[in-house]
C-alpha cells in the first residue's frame, strides 16, 4: 500500500477549487466534511485532494495549520479505502468545521468513517444507474 501524498496529489488548481464550491456534493460525518466532483480533465492522478480549515473557528495560523496537517495525515493514512471505488477521477476538498480540538485519533476515526460514507454513497449511485440501465434496456427489447 502506497501512503505517500506525492505533489501530484494536492489540488491546487483554482479552476478545480472554484467547480468544487459550484457544482460539489458533499459528505459529512461532524465535525468532517467532504466536498467532491468528478474531474472534467484528463489527469493521470485518480484524487485531487485539498484541505481547509476555516478561519472562523481557529483565529491563529498556527492553530489552523495544525488542524491542516492532521487532516492531511489522516488521508494519507486513510487513502486507500477511497483508490480501489473510484472509476474515474476526482476533486476532492477535505474541511474540518467545529471549535472543538479533537484529538488525533478522534479525527482519524472520523475520517474512516466518512470516506466510509463516501465509498458506500457511490456504491448506492452505481447500484442506482445500472438499475435504470437495466430497466430502459428491457424496455427497448
Amino acid at each position: 500500500m502506497d501512503f505517500s501524498y506525492p505533489k501530484e496529489e494536492k489540488l491546487k488548481s483554482k479552476i478545480t477549487i472554484g467547480l468544487l464550491f459550484t457544482e460539489g456534493k458533499s459528505v459529512s460525518k461532524y465535525p468532517l466534511r467532504l466536498v467532491y466532483c468528478q474531474e472534467k480533465k484528463e489527469t493521470t492522478q485518480q484524487i485531487k485532494m485539498g484541505v481547509s480549515v476555516s478561519k472562523k473557528y481557529f483565529k491563529k495560523a498556527v492553530d489552523r495549520n495544525y488542524f491542516k496537517r492532521v487532516l492531511r495525515e489522516t488521508y494519507r493514512l486513510n487513502k486507500h479505502l477511497l483508490i480501489p471505488h473510484l472509476d474515474e477521477p476526482f476533486a476532492f476538498m477535505f474541511f474540518y468545521q467545529t471549535k472543538e480540538r479533537l484529538s488525533f485519533d478522534e479525527i482519524n476515526t472520523k475520517t474512516i468513517l466518512l470516506f466510509e460514507k463516501f465509498v458506500a454513497q457511490q456504491a448506492q449511485k452505481k447500484a442506482n444507474e445500472a438499475k435504470i440501465t437495466d430497466s430502459n434496456s428491457t424496455e427497448l427489447s
